[in-house]
């Protein structure tokens, strides 16, 4: 057998009153768990054993995947199996006997430095990497387990960035009022531009929004951020598309001063957004929809396309 608390780890001795429960633990070295393409990724696992017993081995297993997370909604593409980014099982330490306290166990692996997709937390879509570690203590004891998840950051050279978009917005330049529509609207003319549509994820979006005229008085502006997930079937050829609010911040509140200029400013939630991503089975694309709410009930919605990256 092997004992832990040797070469293959670190022991500290406690009392048993000090343990109520014997357990295992997956802790990474880097405290905010993020890694990039081919960087390694380490820790230990932390066993905590009340009294000492036997197993037989710690058996640890890398997965990153990206599926779809909710079946019932999208009954069509139930055959659409998950894309496996990357898998790696080892042995952190073979069969014999835990000390009473707590042990460590080493463990490292590679991350492949091509192929990987961002971590993403959709609605409907994935993106995750997940370390399993399971210890069989034998048919008597009731096997030990953990997991433990780190984020993936896939980073790209900046590109070129374009010149900020400007735009106008009038009851006429509606896409969706005809001209009885706006002629019963009250009478608006507001203005701004955009910093960016090719926006760097770890940067903020930011533009401004300036009320030029307005036949009645400002209730509210708002920003919504929406998520856009497509799940294709490729041998199918069907596609399913949702869209989701990520995140809704208001920037202005009551009657905006006219030709007063209100700055936009979000923030890109970690986790629940990720660079613009379109693979055989799955695209997750974003836009910014900007409300603008009148006393009277009315209100504008202009919706701009947004693409996401990552600088590096």
């Amino acid at each position: 057998g092997e004992e832990i608390d040797g070469e293959g780890g670190r022991g500290q001795q406690m009392s048993k009153g000090d343990i109520e429960h014997s357990n295992v633990e997956v802790k990474l070295r880097r405290i905010d768990r993020v890694y990039r393409p081919g960087d390694k990724v380490d820790g230990v696992v932390a066993i905590t054993s009340r009294g000492g017993w036997s197993h037989m081995g710690i058996d640890m297993r890398a997965v990153g995947q990206a599926r779809i997370t909710s079946r019932a909604t999208f009954e069509s593409m139930a055959a659409i199996k998950p894309t496996i980014l990357v898998e790696t099982e080892w042995q952190a330490v073979g069969a014999g006997k835990v000390p009473d306290g707590v042990s460590e166990v080493p463990f490292s692996f590679q991350l492949p430095s091509s192929g990987l997709l961002e971590t993403y937390h959709g609605v409907f879509i994935s993106v995750t990497y997940v370390i399993h570690c399971h210890c069989d203590r034998g048919v008597m004891k009731k096997a030990l387990g953990h997991e433990m998840e780190f984020i993936v950051e896939v980073a790209e050279a900046m590109r070129p960035e374009a010149a900020p978009d400007r735009f106008t917005l009038t009851p006429e330049g509606l896409s969706n009022v005809n001209s009885d529509g706006a002629a019963s609207m009250p009478r608006f003319q507001i203005s701004g531009r955009l910093n960016h549509k090719l926006c760097p994820i770890n940067q903020p979006f930011t533009g401004e929004v300036t009320i030029e005229e307005s036949g009645t008085a400002i209730k509210f502006i708002e920003l919504q951020l929406v998520r856009i997930e497509t799940i294709k079937n490729p041998e199918t050829g069907k596609q399913v598309r949702e869209c989701t609010e990520v995140q809704n911040i208001q920037i202005a509140d009551g009657d905006v001063c006219r030709n007063l200029v209100v700055p936009m400013y979000m923030i890109f939630p970690r986790l629940y957004t990720c660079p613009t991503l379109a693979t055989k089975c799955f695209d997750v694309e974003f836009v910014v929809n900007m409300t603008v709410a009148f006393a009277d009930g009315y209100l504008v919605t202009e919706e701009f396309p947004i693409e996401l990256y990552r600088g590096q």
